[in-house]
């Protein structure tokens, strides 16, 4: 297993919509074992394979740091099928680094997909589950949680970024 380097905004990959998986072999095998080990390596709650550079339509969640019922998720081709109700809550993502905002989306989802076997497999879930699965399929989508922010919201992010872009590379 290896740690792959995380693509961070405003890389072109995570702007594009992911291609489907159509062969689950052990290129892709290996591909999801090396994300799980970055995903956690990161400290996060999930990660899309266009994060890592793959335009692939594969991503893995794990929420047990809130739930730790909840087992590992992997998920290949998902698609979110049922949406109910809405919740605004702090979001994050590993490809913008040091930012959050309180995002808008549905509290139960119910997405269908396809397990690291390529069995068909369907995930019902609330709350922290729900919102990841979310903003991973969102990656594949290619769209970013500020997508989800107001124009103006997303104008001052996008300052700010570019603000704490040009200091870091000052220092370095």
């Amino acid at each position: 297993m290896a740690l792959l380097e995380i693509k961070k905004y405003p890389e072109k990959i995570l702007k594009e919509k992911t291609a489907p998986v159509v062969d689950i072999n052990s290129s892709i095998q290996r591909l999801i074992d090396d994300m799980i080990e970055t995903m956690y390596a990161a400290k996060g709650v999930g990660l899309a394979a266009n994060q890592v550079g793959v335009s692939k339509r594969l991503c893995v969640i794990d929420i047990s740091v809130a739930d730790e019922k909840t087992p590992l998720i992997v998920l290949i081709n998902p698609e979110i099928v049922e949406r109910k109700g809405s919740v605004e809550d702090e979001e994050g993502c590993l490809s913008i680094h040091e930012y959050r905002a309180k995002i808008k989306r549905a509290e139960e989802v119910l997405v269908k997909g396809f397990d690291r076997k390529g069995k068909p497999i369907e995930i019902a879930g609330g709350d922290l589950l729900a919102r990841a699965l979310q903003h991973e399929i969102d990656h594949l989508d290619g769209l970013l949680f500020i997508d989800r922010l107001s124009p103006i919201k997303r104008e001052f992010f996008k300052k700010r970024y570019k603000k704490t872009l040009s200091e870091k590379s000052k220092k370095s």
